[in-house]
């Protein structure tokens, strides 16, 4: 099959979940390309970026904001894009029936990158639906649109833009893949064609993830991690409210906060007023290989996710499969589809978002019986491996995209 995927950014390294996707199907034969509306700013790439060539099969969808400059280069687009594809390229300027939109050019930038033909155009977030719509209603060849949902495309664009965001994409488009339960239902809630739905997870590879039965050395210190963007949704600060609650009868407890983001200083300086800096540490940004060396250490997860207040949500985080592949109870929330990964009191516990006193109670039960870890950690490492493996997901995904075309 010949594959076109559409993502926001590319490549990004907390997206990793996408990245073992395309490489996946690249090892299974399948012809993939990638459309990204812009590049990835991390510091460093996934090395599988360079093993598998991906950025020679990566295209930039950008668009100049320059007005001088997007007409100008806009004229070279339309000669370009009419020698290839005369029918398209006069499409993307009628007027009369694109207004604005064929006004601003963009229906003339956006298919100049898409004169090939596809079997399945892949949208990673709703968001992005619209431009296969675009570009299917233009005449491209881009086959059967297939859109992933998995959380801000969901909440908050929908809270920017109407519930009625995406009537347009739900009638044209040809599958649609919430990563949970939860979003499954609110796709159907949207009037989304419930036999257009089919839940499809986002997986971990499994084999990079070995698991650890996690027991407490004689005068060890208790490891406690957290992995995450320092935004307001990851629930950081009611983590580090509950681990300054636990120091007085647990002194011997360390706090790891591996990575980045816009509330760094807020935390930190959280920390400071809490009194417990000195065992919580914000190692800020990892590499994949520290983040398993980091996990390898570490007893108990913290994932204490909550809706931020412009209404984001979390589908299921990828970071709570990896840890729990490698077998550490988890300490997390009743949010978004993480109850359909946690089995509260089997491979974690779960709390209601926001409750500092509740994340302590939980902590203080895993920390006084480490006896617990080791079956907990079991669990949880082979509820991942049987429903979270990503290998099994993406042989599901190729079924589902054959289905498609028979």
């Amino acid at each position: 099959m010949r594959i076109a995927f559409i993502l926001l950014k590319f490549p990004v390294l907390s997206e990793t979940f996408i990245l073992n996707q395309i490489t996946n199907l690249i090892d299974a034969g399948h012809d993939v390309d990638i459309f990204a509306i812009s590049k990835g700013s991390d510091p460093e790439v996934h090395p599988d970026v360079e093993k598998y060539k991906l950025l020679q099969r990566t295209r930039y969808l950008a668009i100049p904001r320059n007005k001088a400059v997007k007409l100008l280069k806009g004229l070279g687009v339309f000669a370009q894009l009419f020698l290839t594809s005369p029918l398209l390229a006069l499409r993307s300027l009628n007027f009369v029936k694109h207004g604005n939109e064929a006004l601003s050019l963009r229906l003339l930038f956006l298919p100049r990158h898409f004169t090939e033909s596809y079997d399945i155009t892949h949208c990673h977030y709703g968001l992005l639906g619209d431009i296969a719509v675009k570009l299917k209603k233009l005449g491209a060849n881009i086959g059967k649109i297939v859109v992933s949902f998995h959380g801000y495309d969901i909440t908050v664009h929908l809270q920017q833009h109407g519930e009625a965001v995406y009537d347009e994409l739900f009638q044209n488009g040809d599958l649609f893949l919430p990563i949970s339960e939860n979003w499954r239902r609110k796709l159907i809630q949207l009037k989304c064609p419930p036999q257009k739905v089919i839940v499809h997870h986002m997986g971990v590879d499994t084999d990079k993830f070995k698991f650890k039965p996690k027991k407490l050395g004689q005068g060890e210190t208790v490891q406690l991690i957290s992995i995450a963007r320092l935004t307001e949704k990851k629930g950081l600060a009611y983590s580090i409210r509950a681990v300054s609650q636990l120091r007085a009868t647990y002194p011997d407890i360390a706090y790891t906060i591996v990575g980045d983001g816009p509330l760094r200083g807020e935390l930190e300086a959280l920390a400071n007023q809490e009194g417990c800096s000195d065992v919580i540490h914000l190692a800020g940004w990892r590499t994949q290989e520290e983040v398993r060396a980091l996990l390898d250490q570490a007893h108990i997860m913290l994932a204490t996710s909550v809706t931020s207040t412009n209404g984001d949500q979390e589908g299921i985080p990828v970071v709570i499969m990896e840890a729990m592949a490698m077998g550490l109870p988890i300490v997390s929330t009743e949010h978004s589809g993480i109850p359909e990964l946690v089995q509260d009191g089997v491979s974690g516990y779960l709390v209601p978002e926001r409750n500092v006193s509740a994340i302590r109670q939980k902590l203080e039960v895993l920390i006084a019986n480490p006896e617990q870890w080791e079956a907990m950690g079991g669990a949880g490492s082979a509820f991942v491996r049987e429903h979270f493996d990503n290998r099994k997901l993406d042989r599901d995904i190729v079924d589902l995209y054959e289905d498609l075309l028979t």
